[in-house]
């Protein structure tokens, strides 16, 4: 449809944009659609990237010149920290998930601005400038992460005792707790992966933009339970599979990219996103009832 209404959506250039934006928001939902499958929720995920970004940004500039790899593993250790203080709140101490991650996101995204005092960090070397912009055989280096990041997520929920557990522990916590399931752990080590993912996406947005910004990955937490919501895991827990969030991630980078070469405005395309994750959830509910 976008093709049709827009001979310039399928340019190589256009092309190339529409994958950059979907890779990064993909490996954010592979995070996502973890905690979902638990029952659960992360709203922290968009103020992850900020604060990753920012510590990418710091250790990759050009001036500390620093290994790529050494930027993005302090980027990554600071989304664990964060995914680790989700999960002990949520598994050990019992507050909701909402109520956690909620609290998560305002602080970290407060951090963000307080570490920088607003201001981006710029001046990255670059190799660091390269781990998202570079190209192999042509193709984008984020497509390379974004693959990496579903065959791992896959291979896990699929094919491993922790996937089957965190499947048991989402479509009923205390029969997989009689089961002799160690409930807790595997909603704690849920949410280190979604601070991994988050982690990871924000050295690569770092990157990307060439620069640590304390503003970047606003909204990006919506767009990650959108990919996964619309790829079909269900929100009460137990169901869905990367697969589909796969699938989620590109409807809404098309969806969002063929709406700005249309020239529809950012808050209709927001009330449109909203209405696409309404309809979703409508028919995952209504399917658990039929049920």
């Amino acid at each position: 449809i976008m093709a049709f209404l827009s001979p310039a959506f399928l340019k190589g250039r256009n092309v190339a944009n529409i994958v950059k934006q979907i890779s990064i928001n993909g490996i954010l939902a592979v995070g996502m659609t973890m905690v979902i499958i638990t029952g659960g929720i992360d709203l922290s995920v968009g103020s992850v990237v900020a604060l990753s970004s920012i510590t990418a940004a710091f250790f990759g500039t050009a001036e500390k010149d620093y290994p790529a790899v050494i930027a993005v593993l302090m980027a990554v250790l600071v989304g664990v920290i964060v995914g680790l203080i989700n999960g002990i709140g949520v598994a050990y101490i019992g507050f909701p998930a909402f109520i956690v991650t909620l609290s998560t996101m305002t602080i970290v995204r407060g951090l963000a601005l307080i570490v920088t005092n607003g201001v981006p960090i710029f001046g990255l070397s670059d190799s660091m400038i390269n781990l998202a912009n570079g190209t192999l055989a042509n193709i984008p280096n984020l497509v390379f992460y974004l693959l990496a990041v579903f065959i791992v997520g896959i291979v896990l929920l699929n094919f491993t005792v922790f996937g089957r557990h965190l499947y048991s522990v989402g479509g009923n916590s205390e029969a997989a707790n009689s089961a002799g399931i160690h409930v807790n752990r595997i909603l704690t080590v849920s949410y280190c992966i979604s601070g991994f993912c988050a982690g990871l996406a924000g050295a690569l947005a770092a990157s990307r933009i060439t620069s640590g910004n304390p503003t970047t990955g606003e909204g990006y937490e919506m767009n990650a339970i959108s990919a996964a919501v619309i790829g079909g895991v269900s929100m009460s827990g137990g169901k869905g599979g990367l697969f589909g969030t796969l699938i989620g991630a590109l409807l809404i980078g098309v969806m969002q990219n063929g709406l700005d070469i249309l020239g529809v405005s950012s808050y209709y395309q927001k009330v449109i996103q909203g209405l696409i994750i309404l309809v979703a959830v409508f028919f995952d509910i209504r399917g658990n009832k039929e049920n």
